[in-house]
């Protein structure tokens, strides 16, 4: 790789009005340490992704792009959620930039693993996870149900990497691949991997929040979870299927125990076991459509084909120029020259 490669950092934010001003900073010194080392090109940017914020974030954004040209932004013309606001992010960055490196903006996944996330890359690896050492920052619930999901997610055969969220560095060519998938259901942790290209993994220590609240509740991650079991795999499905297979044979036992009880006349009034019959399988059945109807409404959303995200807002405009005209070293990542993006 004769060139630097130009490095785009993708930071979704909702309503971060109160962390941005702490991290931001942060991602900026990350990638002047970066291309000091000479691991990047000067070219280098920060992408934030304002996905439909109601305070003050996106005025934050635009401010920051005003005062440093490393700074860029997006917004969505209304909250879709982290998924799609980090797929926003990756998509506008395919274009413009040799290799991506998507992460949240609470400055809890530590940013000096992108040190080794870019080396691996120029290494020749084209796909980086950051997978969490340990979980001590969690609760013991959050510790437990999150460990437990990716057990279940691997159970399930959907291939995702163990303690690996959303902090990862992917090339431009995997992206452009990866635009091939259409899916309205995003879950880009079980999606990434199903690309393919060599891969490597990089752990880290994942730090307390640097400020504010977190924006995703109990109610968020088991949607998430949900979203990632029924779109990246059938098994609940066949899971259904071998249920009602036990169930029937269990029938067809009971109607024939029954018949021989009335036959050799020991019939006894029984209504407690009739009812505990009658309520396990009226359970099993609303259990059974309830998980069919998930997959029936996502593939309903799928054949809508409704686009996964607006871009209402850019802080930018000529950064596709500059990359493809100047790709390289031209405007060095502390530059105020005429070159640099405005």
């Amino acid at each position: 790789m004769n060139a630097k490669p130009v490095l785009m950092i993708i930071i979704p934010c909702y309503n971060e009005q109160e962390v941005l001003p702490v991290t931001a900073p942060v991602f900026l010194a990350k990638l002047r340490e970066l291309a000091e080392l000479g691991l990047i090109s000067g070219n280098s940017r920060i992408l934030f992704v304002d996905d439909g914020s109601s305070d003050s974030t996106w005025d934050l954004i635009t401010k920051y792009s005003r005062e440093d040209p490393h700074y860029i932004g997006i917004r969505q013309s209304r909250n879709r959620g982290h998924q799609k606001a980090v797929l926003a992010g990756l998509m506008e960055a395919r274009d413009r930039c040799d290799v991506t490196i998507s992460i949240d903006c609470d400055g809890q996944d530590d940013p000096d693993a992108m040190n080794e996330m870019i080396r691996l890359y120029l290494e020749g690896n084209e796909i980086v996870y950051g997978v969490r050492s340990e979980r001590e920052t969690d609760t013991w619930f959050k510790r437990t149900t999150a460990q437990s999901f990716y057990r279940i997610m691997n159970l399930f055969g959907a291939e995702i990497i163990y303690n690996h969220a959303d902090y990862r560095l992917i090339s431009s060519t995997v992206l452009h691949h990866f635009a091939d998938y259409g899916e309205v259901n995003v879950f880009l942790r079980g999606m990434v991997p199903l690309v393919g290209f060599r891969s490597a993994t990089v752990a880290y220590r994942r730090k307390e929040r640097r400020a504010g609240r977190s924006h995703y509740p109990l109610r968020k991650m088991l949607a998430l979870a949900a979203d990632g079991i029924t779109s990246m795999s059938i098994l609940p499905i066949r899971v259904i299927s071998f249920l009602g297979l036990i169930v029937s044979v269990f029938g067809v036992v009971s109607i024939i125990w029954a018949i021989i009880r009335q036959v050799t006349g020991h019939t006894v009034p029984g209504w407690a076991s009739l009812v505990c019959i009658i309520s396990m399988i009226g359970g099993i059945q609303l259990i059974s459509l309830g998980v069919i109807g998930e997959y029936v409404g996502k593939a309903y959303m799928e054949t809508k084909r409704r686009p996964r995200y607006i871009i209402s807002d850019r802080t930018w405009e000529p950064f596709r120029r500059v990359y493809l005209e100047e790709k390289g070293d031209a405007a060095p990542i502390d530059s105020t020259s005429e070159n640099a993006v405005k």
